[in-house]
């Protein structure tokens, strides 16, 4: 049996912008290139236009590094910057990770857009909520990506009742979200992998990343 496994996600972030110029492995196109499968024709223009706004945000940064020296920029923008990646981690991995029971991954024939979007989670994060501009609502973002942010509310409570068992409340939390971290902890010590082989897997724990650690299935 193959496994795969779960690489940091840090990395992932940190290294965005190079996988949205090359994606992932065996898909063609790039997020910068007005040509790619990704885009349809009436969007070349927009593509374009956020193509040069990032190459002039990117040239700004090195003039600025010659201009107000390495250490000042470090201060001002790169760690600004690792923190947004490290708050930006903790906030997506936890939209797809952590629920009490094992929430499947499809892929092949077992995939489909709907099987997907279902087994993101909603999460709140409190007072940090509006901050977020209600990402926590993630389940109805996936399925509508295109229902802007302020509406996002309403259409999660309006697709409760159609999604029934299919969505999962989450938990209330405080003014913040210090409830969450115990969801991290135990997602990080039981989620290492999934299998090769199968269209419906589930993350199953590394007894040797960690030592034996016990998975209690629900």
């Amino acid at each position: 049996l193959k496994l795969t496994q779960i690489k940091c996600k840090n990395k992932a972030h940190v290294f965005f912008i190079m996988f949205q110029w090359a994606r992932s492995p065996g898909k063609k196109g790039s997020h910068y290139h007005p040509d790619s499968d990704l885009f349809l024709p009436k969007e070349r223009n927009d593509v374009l236009t956020s193509t040069a706004c990032w190459t002039a945000m990117a040239v700004l940064l090195v003039c600025l590094n010659f201009v107000m020296g390495p250490m000042q920029m470090l201060k001002l923008y790169v760690i600004p910057y690792w923190i947004n990646v490290m708050w930006l981690d903790f906030v997506t991995y936890l939209h797809h990770h952590g629920h009490e029971d094992k929430l499947p991954w499809y892929r092949g024939k077992e995939w489909s857009y709907l099987r997907g979007g279902l087994t993101t989670l909603d999460r709140d994060y409190g007072l940090i909520n509006n901050i977020h501009h209600d990402i926590g609502t993630h389940v109805i973002h996936h399925l509508f990506p295109q229902i802007p942010h302020y509406h996002l509310v309403e259409a999660t409570e309006a697709a409760k009742p159609v999604l029934g068992k299919y969505y999962r409340e989450p938990d209330k939390s405080g003014p913040l979200p210090l409830h969450l971290l115990g969801i991290l902890a135990k997602s990080i010590k039981e989620d290492h992998f999934v299998s090769d082989e199968g269209d419906v897997v589930y993350y199953e724990a590394d007894p040797n990343l960690y030592g034996e650690i016990k998975v209690t299935a629900e």
